[in-house]
């Protein structure tokens, strides 16, 4: 009786695994519908849209009313081998002038097609500010945050700070399917 029961365990199993995917996209088709900040922000000089769910911090999740996960701070503790890419990317978040965060990265396209290995919706919070009497300007890109760095216009700061923020519309990659994006200010640039 046993010898019966191990293949009929495996193929319970194995249904579950084929329906399994079938079960979540049904549930996307419920109609229910969850609202959530959109947050506006700059990758390669394009917009780019996404939302905040988990921020490693406690007082950073209240600010940003989002779950506070402390176990996303273990993200960046692991050692890696060099070379061996991790599960965190940086996000640039502007602390003295008023602009949409950089991204590094971004899903391309957005969705279950994505090709780009290097995004991860985990963004290690990178302190950017402009240094005294300098003339703050919006940058767009990695790149530029880098250069203006580099040209002595501002102070980047690495922090600890993990957040949860995965991209669900940029310029480049469209939207993420199955969901609908409604701005309260139709003006293009965060």
């Amino acid at each position: 009786m046993k010898k019966n029961l191990l293949p009929t365990a495996l193929s319970s199993l194995l249904l579950c695994t084929v329906l399994s995917p079938l079960s979540a996209a049904q549930a996307q088709q419920t109609g229910d519908v969850v609202e959530l900040p959109l947050i506006s922000g700059w990758y390669d000089g394009k917009v780019v849209r996404y939302v905040t769910t988990d921020v490693s911090d406690k007082k950073a999740a209240a600010d940003m009313g989002a779950n506070y996960v402390p176990r996303l701070a273990n993200a960046i503790s692991q050692q890696r081998q060099p070379g061996q890419a991790g599960a965190v990317e940086r996000i640039y978040s502007f602390v003295n002038f008023k602009q949409g965060g950089v991204l590094p990265s971004l899903p391309s396209p957005t969705g279950a097609a994505s090709e780009n290995v290097n995004y991860s919706p985990l963004w290690q919070v990178h302190k950017v500010s402009w240094l005294p009497g300098k003339q703050p300007r919006v940058l767009k890109s990695e790149e530029e945050v880098l250069a203006a760095e580099e040209a002595g216009l501002v102070s980047i700061e690495k922090t600890n700070l993990i957040v949860n923020c995965p991209v669900v519309f940029s310029a480049e990659g469209g939207t993420l399917p199955n969901i609908r994006i409604h701005l309260a200010n139709q003006d293009p640039e965060p």
